[in-house]
């Protein structure tokens, strides 16, 4: 089936699908592609930073568990590297996020305690847009799923609704890749969503949770989840009366922040749930951070339906192809 490889693939594609159309209004794409079902890959399918974090993430994941069972200091370390790489590289002219750029120049300076570079403040995209690695691994159990997702969002954006967003998007991706159903995965995630509500894990966060303004870390990061369990409700009320001709932005948010992007992605994926292809198309077609969108959606899909998901030759297009393929054959 290929789960991690669709997963991947999709995620590549997706970005690279809206790459073009980001920043761009619903009626400037009308104005080039009238029809969102005709939406193309690019003939030069360039990724963009979501991709770029998506594979410095997962050269941080298999360093670290080529070193042992995954622990936070085992997963700081190179992830912390591979980002600051990310950052001093010349190929990181894709439209970053300033977020992450802020964040991994702090993290380029070896004294300073990752706690002190996250950016408490940001609950942007940035991070559950490349967190899909972890929820590809099987090998982890609950706690160092949930650990690893909300870390590895931590180094750059240390709001509380980020460290659940990317929670909660690493467990879409591994659910959907053991074979929950479409149609019940809000109810999944839900669930989920409860039962972490209020549980601050320091042995994963340390002391990150000193640095929020709130009661005890707790009750903040409580807020977080809120955050996301507002948006499964959006994403709900949307599938109750679905309208696959509007911009899905309209009912679920731009993207632009966590949550939203999270519960837009899953809404494409969620109307077009056999459709693949144009549930990429859809998300890439909205007036909202559309490579980020298209890229969860992507990988969505992909989780779910495996590599089969994906026109081989939009697969030999899309950048990064060979190292994505490693990965997925990592994976699966």
């Amino acid at each position: 089936m290929g789960k991690a490889t669709g997963t991947l693939l999709g995620l590549a594609i997706g970005d690279a699908i809206g790459r073009v159309t980001e920043f761009k209004t619903v009626e400037a794409i009308a104005g080039d592609w009238p029809d969102w079902r005709q939406l193309p890959l690019p003939q030069r399918a360039l990724i963009t930073d979501d991709t770029q974090m998506t594979l410095a993430l997962a050269r941080g994941l298999r360093t670290a568990l080529a070193r042992g069972p995954l622990t936070p200091l085992r997963l700081e370390r190179p992830v912390r590297e591979e980002f600051v790489d990310w950052w001093r590289s010349p190929d990181n002219n894709r439209a970053p996020g300033m977020t992450c750029l802020r964040a991994c120049e702090r993290l380029s300076h070896d004294k300073v305690r990752w706690q002190q570079a996250s950016d408490v403040g940001s609950k942007g995209c940035g991070a559950n847009m490349r967190v899909a690695p972890v929820g590809l691994i099987r090998e982890l159990d609950a706690r160092q799923h949930s650990g690893a997702a909300q870390l590895q969002s931590a180094l750059t954006h240390g709001h509380p609704t980020a460290l659940a967003a990317s929670d909660l998007t690493a467990y879409a991706v591994r659910k959907l890749a053991e074979g929950v159903p479409p149609a019940g995965l809000t109810a999944v995630l839900r669930a989920y969503a409860l039962a972490r509500r209020d549980h601050y894990d320091e042995f994963w966060l340390g002391d990150l949770g000193d640095r929020w303004f709130g009661s005890s870390p707790q009750a903040v990061i409580a807020r977080g989840w809120d955050d996301c369990l507002t948006s499964l409700d959006q994403v709900d009320a949307a599938l109750a009366a679905p309208d696959v001709e509007a911009d899905p932005c309209l009912v679920t948010g731009e993207g632009w922040i966590a949550e939203e992007a999270f519960a837009t992605g899953l809404l494409c994926f969620l109307l077009l749930p056999d459709d693949p292809v144009a549930a990429v198309r859809r998300a890439a077609y909205s007036s909202g951070d559309s490579d980020s969108l298209a890229c969860l959606t992507g990988a969505f899909a992909g989780a779910h339906h495996g590599e089969a998901a994906w026109p081989a030759e939009w697969v030999e297009r899309i950048e990064h192809r060979d190292e994505l393929l490693e990965f997925g054959a990592l994976w699966d």
